[in-house]
């Protein structure tokens, strides 16, 4: 029987439940996740949603959402950056970040099912993306944040990308071991990429308006213990509107339920379950009556923008991170580093 995330006066399990459901009802018959009805689809915010589905207990949905992923894949490993409903490619670029992120979906999927069988199922699907993922690697370490198919690929790394992508890493190398797949050339790179995301910060591109290079590498555990908190303490009052949630940028009073949830699973990662949980009840003036989420808010006006929008992936967000705060599930902890967890 699944445990369901409940926080008592911030999120109740029914409406965690309903939040999947309302995740669910936009899943196409092929499997594919829009990000609402009509929508596009990227695969890494796809990954996100089954997350979220497993840990409502709603198994069968995140694993048609897999098959999806099984049925659009390259054989080269990779994936389109967005996909529109009937198997449409609307944006050709490929985006290392997007094609890595298969790997934490599926060993979360593990971690919520037992499901050996499954694992097995995804595990050429996932070994192709990180080889391809991997491909795209410089010479120090860092990987190229995307090409278009047929052109050379940009020429700098992303901070936000690569601290997933070493989140994705190390869950492959979990997937290896299981499956009895041993690739120490995935440990060896996923080490490398840690040490330049801790030590050369000047390695990546400069997106510092953005609020997910502020708090990705503590959400991914790149950056664990005093190096972790000193970070969010360091951004908190950049991107923090404290009542409200967490800037987008910032430079604009643009709440998003995404970023604010996303930042309370950087907060449960260091063992801040206090303001982990305070960001979550933040995300409240976002959730609609079905239990999805307006994807941002402006302030003072209170407009919903993009408008009118509803995001799959933001109410996703909102589930992972009630599940890091209760660790409800078994695959809480892919966001949990070991000495928190401990």
């Amino acid at each position: 029987m699944t445990n369901i995330p409940h926080i008592e006066g911030v999120l109740s399990a029914d409406e965690v439940v309903r939040t999947a459901e309302s995740i669910a009802a936009l899943q196409l018959d092929s499997g594919m996740i829009p990000w609402f009805e009509g929508g596009h689809c990227d695969p890494w915010n796809h990954v996100e949603t089954a997350m979220a589905l497993d840990v409502a207990g709603l198994h069968r949905e995140a694993e048609r959402a897999y098959e999806w992923l099984i049925d659009t894949q390259h054989r080269d490993g990779w994936w389109f950056n967005y996909y529109l409903p009937g198997g449409l490619v609307e944006e050709p670029k490929l985006d290392t970040n997007v094609c890595a992120y298969v790997a934490a979906g599926v060993w979360h999927h593990w971690l919520c099912t037992w499901d050996r069988g499954f694992v097995d199922h995804l595990w050429p699907t996932v070994e192709r993306a990180i080889d391809w993922v991997l491909s795209m690697r410089r010479h120090d370490g860092t990987v190229l944040w995307a090409r278009e198919e047929h052109s050379s690929p940009w020429d700098y790394a992303l901070l936000t990308g690569s601290s997933s992508i070493w989140h994705a890493l190390t869950c492959a190398v979990e997937l290896a071991d299981l499956v009895g797949e041993s690739r120490p050339d995935w440990q060896d790179a996923a080490e490398v990429l840690r040490t330049v995301i801790i030590e050369r910060p000047d390695a990546f591109e400069p997106k510092d308006r953005w609020a997910m290079d502020w708090y990705y590498p503590v959400l991914t555990n790149a950056l664990e213990g005093d190096s972790a908190r000193s970070r969010l303490d360091d951004g908190w009052n950049t991107f923090a509107m404290p009542g409200k949630g967490i800037r987008c940028v910032s430079d604009e009073p643009w709440i998003t339920a995404a970023e604010t949830a996303e930042c309370s699973l950087a907060y449960s990662s260091v063992g801040d379950i206090e303001r982990a949980t305070d960001l979550l009840a933040w995300t409240r003036s976002h959730r609609h009556d079905d239990g999805s989420y307006w994807t941002g808010v402006v302030y003072p006006s209170r407009e919903n923008f993009p408008a009118g929008e509803r995001t799959a992936y933001t109410g996703a967000a909102v589930v992972l991170a009630a599940d890091a705060i209760t660790s409800a599930s078994p695959a809480s902890r892919l966001f949990i580093p070991s000495l928190v967890a401990d």
